[in-house]
């Protein structure tokens, strides 16, 4: 087991991933050394404590060998298994005394394989679930245009679209890279790795910021050009938090070690701000923005015209339009940048614009004034901060009506191109133009006119038919056939949605009905259910009734009582009837279903009953209280009492105690033909029989 542990610590794998590779080329070794089949099992089980291998094959039970590759005998079998008949396949212990060079060699061949496979999966594990983090790295080779980082156990490549413009690498240089992609391949997994990806300021960001890092400050957007310059866009999630602040740091040391670790790129962190037209303006930082007015065009997207003061201008540009390129990307827009001047000679051109408001074109005293600054500006005069006063409200009254008026235009175009969206699937308003059933020369005349797909198409058809007649060579027979192409695919996309809704209506119909279907056998199920239980409930509150039992207290009160009943017939129907258990006041009375034909039978039972050694007190005969029933108009009672004086003698046990010695109840069973002991049953609940369930009939 040494073995184990060494090759699991020096290749970092678990032993159990160990033990079954040894299984493996145990089981491989076996095959090579005694040439078997493959079809025949082989298992290899191994002691976790010794280390020791045992071998069993597959074998036939037969009662004599011809091949003890594939044959045991049946006594040696059924050591194995006890239940082993003539014929049948048992697992045998068949571990070679030792294996033969070949074998071996085998063995360690497919112990190095499965080792090195089990490694590149645990490899691929380890980083594929690290993919997008940061990772410590040293530089092993540069070859070519690409750099090789080792990673300890394994290796990364940095491509050259990944590398940092003017950045040099050397061997053996530490170096931190974000983790982009990992490829599982049959050398192992294949590790990209990246240092002009944003998302390497980010973490970088998390690491150096904790407010990031706990969630008191979010990154909302990062543009970065490599090896330049960035710009971050943060938000604080928790009130009286300085998002800015915090990632800056006291005297700049945060963002410091971050623009050290990326080789002095610039990093510019700004707060966002849900008006977008602040938004862009601090993304345009560190230069002063005058003026933003925002257009959202159906077709050329959104754009963010930006008025900024003359000596402004290149500073919001950047070098090489480097800060206008990082803000567009940080916020999304497209920016055109114009000068304060520039823009208020554009509002000169266009005060006559009908959208222009009518207090801002009469203003003959700002349109001079106006006049006049343009020219100071033209003559390179400087210009004070009341004339830019002047230039602000000339631009705010002119651009932003017309800007306000377009607005209202692309509104429209807006709806428009919706309402053609709404007319077919998003599948065919996708589609390109080869579906359409159109002669080659319209199909490469829309081509010409930068039509891309059906919904760019239909969407000009909806602007009008103008939109299409205008195009260069395209006649009145070309828009025909585009157009009856456009109704026939539209017809065809209303039958297919048709079908789909047919299909639909009817799988949730089938659904409904299937579910109705299995409420109504639910509601059945619980309707028998109930009647179950209150046909249960009935036949015990019919039990309970037949099993109320009254003890007697004194027997010679109950002589005096059937003696008296004897005598006056009348009261002993009437009590009979009433109150059956008044009768004997003791253990219940004897109940007898009313068929006279019975009563002689009861008659005779009863002597019966006196040889089975019961006294028997007095019997009430059920002619009379029969006679006495009918001529009150009562029914006739269906209670025979015949009961026995209840002597409680005093009986000494074995332990020379007194006990009670209590009477019996006799009821005459019609079934039988004759008395039997009453007996005496548990109430419902109580799962112990009572010993009087046990009482032999008379």
């Amino acid at each position: 087991m040494l073995a184990f542990n060494e090759i699991c610590e020096a290749r970092g794998l678990t032993k159990d991933t160990v033990i079954d590779a040894l299984k493996t080329a145990l089981v491989s070794a076996y095959r090579r050394n005694t040439n078997v089949s493959n079809t025949q099992g082989v298992r290899v089980e191994i002691d976790p404590r010794t280390g020791e291998p045992t071998i069993f094959a597959e074998k036939e039970a037969v009662d004599s060998i011809i091949d003890d590759r594939t044959e045991v005998l049946l006594d040696e079998a059924k050591r194995y298994d006890p239940d082993v008949e003539m014929g049948d396949m048992v697992m045998v212990d068949s571990t070679p005394q030792n294996f033969g060079r070949i074998a071996a060699q085998t063995a360690k061949q497919v112990i190095l394989q499965r080792v090195r496979e089990a490694e590149r999966d645990q490899l691929y594990d380890e980083f594929a679930s690290r993919e997008g983090e940061i990772i410590n790295g040293t530089v092993q080779s540069v070859s070519g245009q690409n750099i090789t980082i080792g990673l300890g156990r394994t290796e990364a490549i940095l491509p050259k679209s990944q590398q940092v413009q003017g950045e040099r690498y050397r061997p053996h240089d530490k170096i931190r890279v974000y983790l982009l992609e990992v490829r599982r391949t049959n050398r192992g997994p294949q590790i990209y790795v990246s240092r002009n990806h944003r998302n390497l300021l980010r973490r970088l960001l998390e690491l150096e910021v904790p407010e990031i890092y706990n969630g008191q400050v979010d990154i909302k957007s990062i543009a970065r050009e490599a090896g330049a310059r960035s710009k971050v866009a943060v938000m604080a999630l928790q009130p009286g938090v300085d998002p800015v602040g915090a990632c800056v740091g006291m005297r700049g040391v945060r963002i410091q070690s971050i623009v050290r670790e990326l080789n002095d790129e610039k990093i510019d962190v700004i707060e966002w701000d849900p008006d977008q037209r602040n938004f862009i303006a601090k993304a345009l930082s560190p230069a002063r923005v005058s003026q933003v007015f925002l257009e959202d065009h159906p077709e050329t997207g959104k754009t963010a015209s930006v008025i900024v003061p003359d000596d402004q201008l290149s500073l919001a540009i950047g070098r090489e339009g480097q800060n206008a390129r990082l803000a567009a990307k940080l916020t999304g827009w497209r920016i055109d940048i114009k000068s304060l001047t520039e823009a208020a000679s554009e509002a000169m051109n266009n005060i006559d614009d009908p959208a222009v408001p009518a207090n801002v074109a009469k203003d003959a005293n700002l349109r001079e004034q106006v006049a006049v600054i343009l020219e100071k500006k033209a003559a390179n005069r400087p210009i004070t901060a009341e004339d830019y006063g002047y230039l602000n409200r000339m631009v705010s009254g002119v651009e932003g009506n017309i800007v306000n008026a377009r607005a209202v235009v692309y509104d429209a175009l807006r709806e428009k191109k919706n309402a053609a969206r709404d007319r077919v699937s998003k599948e065919v308003w996708d589609a390109d133009l080869g579906v359409l059933d159109i002669s080659e020369r319209v199909y490469d005349l829309l081509l010409e006119h930068d039509f891309k797909n059906v919904g760019e198409l239909l969407y000009k058809m909806e602007l009008g038919d103008d939109e299409l007649l205008e195009l260069t060579g395209f006649g009145p027979k070309a828009f025909e056939e585009v157009k009856d192409a456009i109704d026939l695919l539209i017809k065809e996309d209303e039958e297919a949605k048709a079908a789909e809704a047919a299909a639909a209506a009817l799988a949730e119909a089938e659904a409904a009905a299937e579910a109705g279907e299995e409420i109504a056998a639910e509601a059945e199920e619980t309707e028998a259910e109930e009647e179950a239980e209150a046909e249960v409930e009935a036949v015990a509150e019919t039990e309970e009734a037949e099993e109320e039992v009254v003890e007697v207290e004194e027997a010679e009160p109950v002589v005096a009582e059937v003696a008296e009943v004897a005598e006056e017939a009348e009261p002993v129907v009437a009590e009979v009837e009433v109150e059956p258990v008044a009768v004997a006041e003791a253990e219940p009375a004897v109940a007898v279903e009313e068929e006279p034909e019975e009563v002689p039978a009861a008659a005779e039972a009863v002597p019966a009953a006196e040889e089975g050694g019961e006294e028997i007190v007095g019997i009430q005969p059920l002619e009379p209280l029969l006679e006495t029933a009918a001529k009150r108009g009562k029914k006739k009672p269906s209670i025979v009492v015949v009961s026995r004086e209840e002597e409680e003698e005093e009986e000494e046990d074995d332990s020379g105690r007194g006990r009670t010695k209590k009477g019996r109840q006799l009821v005459f069973d019609e079934n039988a033909g004759r008395v039997v002991t009453k007996r005496k049953r548990k109430r419902r609940g109580s799962q112990e029989p009572s010993w009087e369930d046990f009482d032999d009939d008379f």
